[in-house]
Parts: structure tokens; sequence; C-alpha cells
């Protein structure tokens, strides 16, 4: 899975030759450590991308946002993902980062996701503030469909284990970073403790040892392209909103405590199917260096996990007990969204079909 294929087609102004389908080719992106911007999926994406390409403050009139399911729909996901990675990475002009009319644009997606998120999300209320703690236990413990890891461990394929790096890849190749805009926002134990667990995941001041560079080096261990936003063109927008759920979250200083639930369930629920991934990439023949990323996790996340619960969680909660309605409803959201993307690739692959978006779908 290398990444070749032409520039993307862009929506143009009227003075700009076209093809038929009235947009044209880009000679080259605007961010030279971005791979390519990627294919519009549909006229929200098409909107950014296009965007992307010219001097900020030039946006212009934007698509409606309206009949769309935001957790699923390709288009939707890749125009709200493509305006939070302005915030990340040389996506384009760095100008356009705190653009006035692209900002806009995003809250008009993110109203949309957030409304949708509350469609498929309860609202958890603790009577009391000690209780969130033992709810959030309750949200992990609840039934959660078929395991993922189980059935890459016990028969997945070769190109199947690929896909799913391709999928992890949007979060992966970045992770800790959404988290730590959380750092500024927190107090007292809830801050340290949210410090403490992204020391180790930034490798704990070695860069090699960074969770992200890890997982590159799996990538490259399946033959993989591991240069960031590599396969973002051909992620399903039910991968992509679990990138954007932790970006909405970690960019919003009213989301600090979903923040704080999100990544309490990252921690509280990876260390079983991240020994089972590991497990299925040495089925492989994939050695120790490929595996690394997850058996770092294996035995970081015993430790994390009871930092995130009894210090980041019931800190923030002791602090601010008010929050605990907002703790639980960013890990119940993770948990649902993790859900439906596992549900999606275990579907695809009961159907003998990759989970992927095609590349040659995104070229017309």
């Amino acid at each position: 899975m290398t990444r070749t294929k032409d520039p993307p087609l862009v929506l143009v102004d009227d003075d700009t030759p076209t093809n038929d389908e009235g947009v044209a080719k880009v000679e080259s992106p605007v961010a030279p450590t971005w791979p390519l911007l990627p294919w519009s999926r549909g006229p929200l994406s098409a909107t950014v991308i296009s965007a992307f390409q010219r001097q900020p403050g030039t946006l212009g009139a934007t698509p409606p946002v309206s009949g769309i399911d935001a957790l699923s729909d390709d288009d939707f996901s890749l125009a709200l993902y493509l305006c939070y990675e302005v915030h990340y990475q040389a996506v384009t002009d760095a100008g356009w980062e705190w653009d006035p009319d692209l900002l806009k644009f995003r809250a008009e997606l993110e109203c949309v996701f957030e409304d949708r998120l509350r469609d498929e999300v309860a609202d958890i209320k603790a009577h009391l503030p000690l209780e969130v703690v033992s709810l959030l236990e309750e949200l992990i413990r609840a039934p959660s469909g078929a395991s993922l890891s189980t059935y890459l461990l016990e028969s997945g394929t070769l190109d199947q284990l690929c896909e799913f790096c391709v999928h992890r890849s949007a979060y992966q190749l970045k992770e800790a970073d959404p988290h730590t805009f959380g750092i500024p926002r927190l107090t007292g134990e809830a801050k340290a403790a949210m410090v403490e667990i992204q020391f180790e995941e930034y490798g704990s001041g070695n860069a090699a040892e960074m969770h992200s560079v890890l997982f590159g080096n799996t990538m490259r261990a399946l033959n993989l392209d591991d240069s960031y936003g590599s396969y973002v063109e051909v992620l399903p927008g039910v991968t992509l909103a679990t990138v954007n759920l932790v970006s909405m979250f970690a960019l919003h200083r009213r989301w600090r405590a979903a923040l704080v639930g999100h990544l309490a369930v990252f921690e509280m629920t990876s260390v079983e199917p991240m020994a089972r991934y590991s497990s299925a990439l040495d089925r492989f023949g994939i050695g120790p260096e490929g595996r690394r990323f997850y058996d770092v996790h294996v035995k970081a996340d015993e430790r994390h996990a009871v930092i995130a619960r009894d210090r980041m969680v019931a800190g923030l909660i002791r602090a601010e007990p008010e929050l605990g309605p907002d703790v639980l409803f960013g890990a119940a959201a993770v948990l649902m969204l993790e859900q439906r993307f596992s549900a999606h690739l275990l579907d695809a692959w009961e159907n003998n079909r990759s989970s992927l978006i095609p590349w040659k779908s995104n070229a017309g």
C-alpha cells in the first residue's frame, strides 16, 4: 500500500480552466510536508481542499450542512478532519489555522457532529461526584460487540492486519498530541496525572521511543507508508469520525472533561487488545521492532489505567464536580464510535471486501 496518484482535483473559480466535472488539477500541494491534499469526497470536503490551495481569507460560500450522518458520511468527515488538521500539521498556509470564515464553517460542522453524538449517547448523570469513576467503569464493562483484536489474532489475514494499521494511522501517527491540548486546561492533580501519562506517550523524552514513532515502525514492518497523512483519502467516514471526536474535545476548553473521559477510556481498555495485536503481528512473522508499539502499550497502560482512573478522572471531579457528565459523555462517545469502527471493519471482512475506500474511486 504505497501512495501513487495524481494531485487532487479541486473546485475552482469561474475563470479557471476545468474539466467536464468543473474541477481542475493542482500541480503541487501547498505544504511540502503533507504528502498530498486528498481527493474530495463531495462538496463539503471539496470546499476545504480548494480553499487550502489558495490564500487565507478566500473560503467563500460554503455548502449547506444538512441531511448528513456526521458519524459516517465520508464527505462530512473528511471536511471536518481537514479543518482540524491545520492545528496539527502544515497542511496548508499557516494563516488558515485562525481564518474566521474557516472557523465559522468548522463550527457549523461541529454542531452537526455533536448533535449526532448526542443522538447515540445517553446523557449519564451521577447523583454524587464520587459515582463518576464507578459509572465510567460500568461503561467500559458494558458489552460492546465482536472484538476486533480477537478476530485479527485468531483468523485475520495479513492484508486485514495491514488495513487495520492504515485505519489507525490517522490517529496513531499523532498519538498523544490531541490529549496534550488538555494539559493547560486542567489544574492540580488532574493536570499532573495527564502530564505523567503524556510524558510516557512521548517516549519519556526519547524521540525514538515516542509512541507515534513506534507506530511508524510497525507500518514500515508491514511495508506500509508511514508518512503522516499518506492514507487519509482511503479512510472512510467511520474512521475519520474517531479522530474528529478527540480533536473536537482537544480544541475546545469547554470539552476538557470529555477529553479526560476519552483519554481514560484509551488507557483503561488497551492492555488486552494491544497484547492481541502484538500476537497477531507475531503470527505473521513481524519481529520485535515491528511489535514494539503494542508491547510498550501493554506494559505502560497497566500503570496508566490506574493513573487515569484514580488521579486524572477522580482528581478532576474533586476539583470541578460539575464536570462529571462531560467526563462520562466523552467516555461513552469514544466507546460508541469505536464500536461502530470495529463493526465496519468486521462487516467488510466478513463479506470479503476491503474496509478502505479504493484509490480509484476517489479519482472519479
